[in-house]
């Protein structure tokens, strides 16, 4: 969540892709300058992971918001619905059929007292 902002996140939009070794670094390069820099300018936050593995590496972006209706806004009236990058076919072993919406339950940063 950007600083200064008092909004409490209360939904995770998971999103997962894989790519061949080979594209790994140029697709992490792409991911995050076309997919994942745009979504945090407008989510609440947004994370981008990567596991290599010796055949594959997976990317997981996990955008933070502080409502389904929010996430609407952005990502369109069914907020699970992909918005594939153009350039994901050329990278990814398979497009992703659907993103993972799930409500966040426990919040650490809330629970400090």
């Amino acid at each position: 969540m950007a600083e200064g902002d008092d909004r409490i996140a209360r939904i995770a939009r998971i999103w997962r892709g894989r790519t061949v070794p080979e594209k790994a670094d140029a697709y992490a390069a792409y991911l995050l300058e076309v997919g994942v820099r745009p979504l945090a300018r407008k989510a609440l936050g947004a994370q981008m992971f990567r596991e290599d593995r010796e055949t594959e590496s997976e990317f997981v972006t996990i955008s933070y918001w502080e409502s389904v209706e929010a996430m609407s806004r952005f990502a369109g009236p069914d907020p699970r619905k992909i918005h594939h990058l153009e350039r994901d076919a050329e990278y990814l072993i398979e497009l992703p059929e659907a993103v993972q919406v799930l409500e966040i339950v426990l919040d650490r940063a809330e629970s400090r007292d």
